[in-house]
């Protein structure tokens, strides 16, 4: 039998965010090994999160970055539920994630659902053309296509990305993880990218 100290609980609590009996359960569950901890914490989170995913999301911050070069700066909308929330550090540090990745990745919008259908279908278009599948049967080509659309859509969906602080995660698990901190939901409204030159 694993003996689980308060100084453990307290490391464990101190990164994860999580409340100190969530953080003894787990370290529990994981027989003291703190990296298991943080998964069943993680796995735990994201369930609490899809659960939270319908509530109203009526206040948030606009937040802006200006990247050190001082060529590409992003501004992003992030709703939440209150404004105590919404003025918090860890708020904020989604927020500043979120812009980080937008300014690194720029992506075409929030969501697979929000990308312009007619941008999906000009690239798609332009797959089924490529060289490399010309001569291939039609229904070979197709697959190929469909799996190559599937990445087009991780790599220009914001929250499909992978995230770049952490790449075991998406950019959607990022802000689920938020989420089951914070206990609010949380909803990326909307983001503008710009950059000199582009």
């Amino acid at each position: 039998m694993t003996t689980i100290t308060a100084k453990d609980v307290s490391a464990l609590r101190q990164k994860t965010g999580a409340g100190m009996m969530d953080c003894k359960k787990a370290l529990a569950e994981a027989g003291g090994d703190e990296q298991k901890a943080i998964e069943i914490l993680r796995r735990k989170g994201l369930k609490a999160a899809d659960k939270k995913a319908e509530r109203s999301t009526s206040e948030g911050r606009v937040y802006a970055y200006i990247h050190h070069n001082q060529r590409v700066g992003v501004m992003i909308q992030v709703a939440c539920e209150t404004d105590f929330v919404a003025r918090g550090e860890e708020f904020e540090r989604l927020c500043s994630d979120l812009c980080m990745q937008i300014a690194a990745t720029d992506p075409l919008a929030v969501s697979a659902e929000d990308l312009p259908a007619d941008v999906l279908e000009s690239e798609r278009k332009a797959l089924m053309e490529a060289d490399d599948l010309q001569g291939k049967p039609e229904e070979v080509r197709e697959k190929i296509v469909d799996g190559r659309m599937r990445k087009f859509v991780q790599d220009r969906a914001l929250l499909e990305q992978e995230f770049v602080k952490d790449p075991s995660m998406t950019v959607s698990d990022r802000v689920k993880a938020a989420i089951a901190k914070l206990g609010e939901n949380i909803r990326v409204e909307r983001f503008c990218r710009f950059e000199l030159g582009a």
